[in-house]
């Protein structure tokens, strides 16, 4: 065994088997072990392509114990391949804690690139593509997860976020609720057989995947802030609130219902249409 250990950061399909490289092919069949966040998923890719190494789970729920053990080993001489479930390893799961524990023990990290959601579904989103960020996913409750999309409403470059689909539609609303009429491109199951992206706007998407219940994983791409966008805000009490909320408090201001409603659409960049969809049909602000 050598001297010192190596940790490889082995990117692994997000679909479509062809996608992964001959060379973390070549790495996979020479480690002394694989980590994988998900054993049996990566056993799959592995029996697929006659590879036999031994496989040890390394996710979020044993990061800490495991990845101190993952270490001693990388110490001791071991070369390690770190595995996510699908795409780059460190990028939304426990991959990040172990490549800095190994940079701070002076162990190799060697990056051996491949498939990715998040720049697949950018390059194909037809947003602007030569400045944006990657935010990954959103909180998963409500109010963190808009005190988040506030914090981000001024942001003026592309946005990308992971989903799952039983959160979508909620993240969808909160996202039409402070970010307004801007476009999206939802990219969903991408390279594989029922790979789908749609386009349009915010408000739009949510009638959409109202009516069509979400299925696979999702990789959301949205347009940044227009200018001036972000400075509009300061004296705007009504920012952070829901739909509802915001009807609800310009009806305390004494406007009356259909008259909140519109001025909600237009302080939002929204059409009356789909505020009053949201909040009158949808019994968002019956109660």
């Amino acid at each position: 065994m050598s001297q010192q250990g190596v940790l490889f950061l082995c990117a692994t399909p997000i679909g479509n088997l062809e996608d992964i490289t001959l060379r973390v092919l070549r790495v996979l069949r020479e480690v002394d072990l694989i980590a994988a966040e998900d054993t049996r998923h990566t056993r799959k890719l592995l029996a697929h392509y006659d590879i036999h190494k031994p496989v040890v789970s390394y996710r979020e729920q044993n990061r800490r114990q495991m990845g101190r053990h993952l270490l001693n080993l990388l110490m001791a001489g071991h070369r390690i391949a770190l595995v996510s479930d699908a795409g780059m390893p460190g990028i939304s799961d426990p991959g990040e804690e172990l490549v800095s524990l190994s940079i701070s023990q002076g162990i190799p990290v060697v990056p051996l690139p491949g498939p990715n959601a998040a720049l697949a579904a950018l390059v194909a989103s037809g947003l602007p593509t030569s400045s944006f960020c990657f935010e990954g996913f959103l909180p998963a409750a409500a109010g963190a997860r808009r005190r988040k999309l506030q914090e981000l409403k001024g942001e003026r470059r592309t946005i990308i976020f992971y989903e799952a689909p039983h959160r979508l539609l909620e993240s969808l609303s909160d996202m039409a609720d402070i970010f307004g009429e801007r476009q999206i491109a939802v990219a969903r199951e991408l390279t594989k057989k029922y790979e789908e992206i749609w386009r349009g706007t915010l408000p739009q998407a949510v009638e959409h995947f109202r009516l069509h219940s979400p299925r696979g994983e999702f990789t959301l791409v949205v347009a940044g802030a227009r200018e001036g966008e972000a400075e509009g805000t300061r004296d705007e009490p009504w920012r952070g609130l829901s739909l509802q909320e915001h009807v609800a408090f310009l009806q305390v201001q004494g406007l009356d219902k259909k008259a909140a409603i519109r001025e909600v659409a237009r302080l939002r960049g929204m059409s009356r249409r789909d505020v009053y969809n949201r909040v009158v049909r949808d019994g968002e602000g019956n109660s």
